[in-house]
């Protein structure tokens, strides 16, 4: 439940733009590195103070801030205040347990995302934001934590791909979220290989540890729901925007990336259906397999009740009974009980109850 519920520690009635950071509490090093680079220049480089990085914002080039850790309360209201960023955004960049989604401001687009990790040891699915601030030349990523899957995004830089250097922040902003989107089809990949061999157990040998696997499994799926699913309208809503902060071009590669997103959800809609579907195929089992032993245990009784009945009717404390005193009447009694209990079993073999 705390992965679905993040609690607040912001005071009720607080003003409006109060920053309080709400996730895990860190005391590490805040992190920040910055990418400076147009068609023939880059220029890389990490920083200790955000100061430094305020020249550049109104280089014409294509700047990249990444900042790592936002529990520095301080460094990110100074960031703000140098780029104009509003209070509410930053209060939304510190607070990581928003729902993905956008925000449209005169000189910014506001944009939270969720990166996906899977633990395979905890066979668990963790969850970090990432927060975008998309200006005219310059682009702000918060993260967490120090770490990420933007790598592949930063060497296509490092490499001078043309189109990835010609084009400005808004292109860099795609390409940071189809790394993201990217990377939901590996976890996808990985929750589709743990399911296919559950669905082998429970076909196969249906234990009782497999109904807490399948619960798990699709408590995963549900939190993997929660987080993409409100990326759909984000990457929508940014290729349809009408701003001067994306350009047309960008539109087309935003339309392809929202296709991805699309294909993400249906794959999760199926699984959550498929754990559905074993969940109910473990539980007919489980009951098919319960009828079978009380099948058997009703033939059981039924077979000892004429058995019963002989042994009632010669086990009464009456001194005048007939055939109490006849030389075959123990043997007799034995005949009448295993040719009754023979009858019930050819009757029941009949009526194919065995």
């Amino acid at each position: 439940m705390p992965r679905f519920i993040k609690k607040s520690l912001k005071k009720a009635g607080s003003a409006p733009g109060t920053l309080v950071h709400v996730g895990d509490k860190r005391s590490d090093a805040v992190a920040i590195s910055v990418m400076d680079y147009d068609t023939d220049f880059l220029r890389e480089r990490k920083i200790d103070a955000i100061a430094e990085v305020f020249p550049l914002r109104d280089s014409p080039t294509t700047t990249w801030i990444d900042i790592s850790g936002i529990h520095n309360l301080d460094l990110i209201e100074k960031t703000g205040a140098h780029f104009g960023i509003h209070p509410l955004t930053l209060e939304d960049v510190v607070n990581t347990g928003h729902r993905p989604k956008i925000e449209a401001f005169d000189n910014y687009l506001f944009i939270v995302l969720k990166m996906l990790q899977y633990d395979p040891d905890r066979e668990q699915i963790t969850s970090e934001q990432i927060s975008l601030l998309l200006g005219p030349h310059w682009l702000i990523s918060f993260q967490e934590v120090s770490g990420d899957i933007f790598d592949p995004v930063r060497e296509r830089i490092r490499k001078g791909r043309l189109r990835i250097r010609n084009t400005g922040c808004d292109y860099l902003a795609y390409a940071l979220i189809d790394a993201i989107v990217d990377h939901y089809f590996h976890i996808l990949e990985k929750i589709g290989n743990h399911i296919e061999l559950v669905e082998e157990a429970v076909t196969e040998n249906p234990e009782v540890d497999i109904l807490q696997t399948i619960h798990s499994l699709k408590s995963e799926v549900i939190y993997l729901r929660k987080q993409v699913w409100p990326l759909r309208e984000i990457v929508n809503h940014m290729s349809k925007e009408d701003s001067d902060l994306i350009k047309e071009s960008t539109h087309l590669f935003l339309g392809d990336v929202y296709d991805h997103v699309v294909q993400v959800i249906d794959t999760i809609e199926s699984y959550r259906d498929l754990l559905g579907g074993m969940l109910d195929l473990y539980l007919s089992m489980q009951s098919n397999r319960m009828n079978e032993v009380m099948k058997v245990l009703t033939i059981i009784a039924t077979i000892f009740i004429p058995i019963t009945f002989v042994a009632g009717i010669y086990g009464m404390n009456f001194k005048n009974m007939p055939e109490l005193e006849w030389g075959w009447g123990y043997g007799m009694a034995w005949l009448i009980m295993v040719v009754g209990a023979v009858c019930m079993l050819v009757f029941f073999r009949k009526k194919k109850w065995l």
